[in-house]
């Protein structure tokens, strides 16, 4: 913990100690993310410096900050859930949603330099929108598109799924060729029936609403229910994100690590996905995100604490067992970028 004077602030560093008033009204809990537009209000209150917690070594660094990540979750679901086919009254507040996803993003200080934690998880669709619409915009802004664009592939990611809220089978971490053919012909229509359920509305640009439509195509026309090959770069950037995501967490497909799913989009960059947006993606995404457990190529086992720019596939370990498999009783800490001749052999655990 460290003291800082609230000039000294940039924000996004997190409060050590609750911030209270003089007369001990709360003004922001332990633990709350101190944003840049607070620290204007906190100078106005007289508050002169804040106690917040030291970078710690092996902290995630995420494309949207877990607080916030918590409660566009919990929007994304209320209104996705009353929305029945065709009655849209509450879906054009999801455009004000992607706009506060945009804003927070941008928030974050060299937002375009740093690599990015993300992480394997369960198959849950909210979830999966929100965790592709960050990347999506994050991948669109590096790619210089316009803020209209950017707006438009974020309201797009938080509505393309919408299409599968009327499946009524699991096909959460299963292949897709192992369900009965119903099932499959049902899957691959969800972009047709969430496409029907908002193209009348006049809130919603074109532009979004391919997306929609479009998110499973694939560049060698592999892709689904169109089996187009020529769709919009925003398209093509969302194709991206969402393959990505729905293998991390197995939305119609079995859920698999990460640096497979890395992998996977190396082997058909230039032949399903468009080769600069998977450039551009794979530039911000770690291989192998904070806390995933490796067996090097010395017979250690370490565990990711941190990344390397411009070097995602070469992160910085903290040894915790040698090659024995004994405990390590000492910190040791092995960046790979720095140590050239030690390699991950394969994740563990």
């Amino acid at each position: 913990m460290i003291v800082r004077k609230i000039e000294e602030l940039v924000g996004n560093e997190v409060l050590a100690r609750v911030l209270t008033t003089w007369d001990y009204q709360v003004i922001l809990p332990e633990g709350a993310v101190i944003r840049q537009d607070y620290i204007e209000k906190l100078k106005d209150l007289g508050i002169r410096e804040v106690c917040i917690h030291e970078e710690e070594e092996g902290q995630e660094s995420l494309i949207l900050k877990m607080d916030i990540e918590c409660s566009v979750k919990e929007k994304v679901r209320d209104i996705l859930e009353k929305h029945t086919y065709k009655h849209n009254e509450d879906l054009e507040e999801l455009s004000k949603t992607a706009d506060n996803i945009i804003s927070n993003i941008l928030e974050e200080s060299r937002v375009v330099e740093k690599v990015y934690d993300i992480k394997q998880r369960n198959a849950d669709i909210y979830e999966h929108s929100i965790s592709i619409c960050s990347m999506a915009i994050l991948t669109a802004i590096k790619l210089g598109l316009s803020s209209k664009s950017v707006h438009d592939i974020g309201v797009a990611c938080l509505l393309h799924d919408i299409g599968l809220r009327y499946q009524t089978f699991d096909y959460s971490d299963r292949e897709l060729e192992e369900l009965p053919a119903y099932e499959i012909s049902e899957f691959k229509k969800h972009p047709i029936y969430g496409y029907t359920a908002v193209k009348e509305e006049d809130w919603l640009t074109e532009a979004s609403k391919d997306i929609i439509l479009l998110h499973h195509e694939r560049l060698n026309g592999s892709g689904y229910p169109l089996k187009s090959r020529n769709t919009s770069q925003e398209c093509r950037i969302v194709s991206v994100c969402d393959a990505f995501d729905e293998m991390i967490c197995g939305i119609g497909c079995k859920r698999i690590k990460v640096h497979e799913a890395v992998e996977y989009l190396k082997i058909y960059k230039g032949i399903k996905f468009d080769a600069k947006v998977v450039d551009v993606f794979l530039n911000f995404t770690a291989v192998y995100p904070v806390g995933t457990h490796v067996l090097t190529s010395e017979g250690e086992i370490g565990v990711v604490v941190g990344q390397n720019r411009d070097f995602q596939d070469r992160p910085i370990l903290r040894i915790i067992r040698d090659k024995d498999g004994g405990k390590i009783k000492r910190e040791v800490i092995k960046d790979l970028v720095k140590v050239k001749n030690l390699f991950i052999e394969k994740v563990v655990g």
